[in-house]
């Protein structure tokens, strides 16, 4: 009788085991769970989003390859730009989209890692990228006569070649580390897609080293590149204002406008959203802050640096002629 008691205990605790097993296989995505009337309309509103960054970046891509008055480096970085921006928003956007559409959040364990190692790594380029573009226009305004020189074709995509392999290693490795955690309690991230935060909240035990691991990484990869980009502007500011002509300046000035912009409201948001207090009453505008830097900032860039620029707005006018002439 005893030895079925033990037998017994032992077959319920090997399935509770496999139970556990079983939800550690997946997690649950609640998005917009809390809002269910409007997930339709989030649906459409965000297609539309996706179509205006697939559109609005391929144009740019499009035009920096055809027309030969955009083959300069400044230009060359941003149809880099424009690709990464198309990569980096269908990491998140189209599984997100899909959710909607079914209403169902269930993604695996092995989709959910990922989809966070590429979300991290495309978002390290960013901000490579970024800084990439920075010094750009600071060899541009500060040593003009040596720009040719300084960024020849070789220089320049090494550089891009260099922004988008840096960070594979680490960010393979901490996603790795984060995956490697015991997630003993609820499977659901309050979030519209695997991302850090979230996922941590679900870890048990003392996880005081892997916050400092990604502090660390948050540091390396995204601290050290917009110290660049802002030693670079200083640079940039003083030498403007150094320039006797209004017209240099306001010429100067507005080369560096739409890089600035793009730079404040990708680390504006990102930096909110990883570096304030930790709390639950925060998860609302966590998704709120992470939608614009994930999709708002990229369905922006193309208008800005469209809008903003008198060779880009020229060149795009000059395709729309030839599209309308076919």
């Amino acid at each position: 009788m005893q030895s079925r008691n033990v037998n017994l205990q032992r077959e319920n605790n090997l399935k509770i085991t496999e139970t556990n097993l079983t939800i550690m296989m997946e997690f649950v995505l609640l998005g917009f769970a809390d809002i269910p009337q409007f997930h339709w309309f989030l649906f459409g509103g965000f297609l539309v989003i996706y179509l205006i960054i697939l559109l609005g970046n391929g144009i740019i891509i499009l035009i920096t390859k055809v027309d030969a008055t955009l083959q300069t480096p400044m230009y060359f970085f941003l149809g880099n730009f424009s690709f990464l921006e198309i990569c980096y928003v269908s990491v998140t956007l189209p599984r997100m989209l899909m959710d909607l559409w079914t209403q169902k959040g269930t993604i695996s364990f092995l989709t959910c890692a990922t989809q966070m190692c590429f979300f991290l790594m495309l978002g390290v380029t960013e901000c490579l990228l970024l800084a990439v573009m920075a010094y750009d226009r600071y060899v541009a305004i500060c040593n003009p006569l040596h720009y040719p020189l300084v960024m020849n074709h070789k220089v320049c995509v090494q550089l891009v070649v260099a922004s988008w392999i840096s960070g594979f290693p680490v960010q393979i490795g901490l996603t790795c580390q984060i995956f490697s955690l015991p997630f003993c309690g609820s499977n659901h991230i309050n979030h519209f897609f695997c991302d850090i935060p979230p996922l941590l909240k679900l870890a048990c035990g003392d996880i005081f080293e892997n916050e400092l691991v990604v502090y660390i990484f948050a540091v390396l990869f995204v601290t050290l590149p917009f110290l660049l980009i802002l030693g670079f502007y200083v640079r940039i500011i003083t030498t403007i204002l150094k320039v006797p002509s209004k017209t240099g300046r306001t010429k100067a000035f507005s080369t560096c406008s739409s890089h600035i912009i793009v730079v404040l409201l990708f680390y504006g948001s990102a930096t909110v959203t990883y570096v304030k207090p930790k709390s639950n009453q925060y998860e609302g505008i966590d998704k709120l802050l992470s939608l614009f830097y994930t999709i708002l900032t990229p369905t922006f860039n193309p208008m800005i640096y469209s809008l903003r620029n008198k060779d880009v707005r020229k060149a795009m006018r000059k395709f729309l002629l030839k599209l309308s002439a076919l």
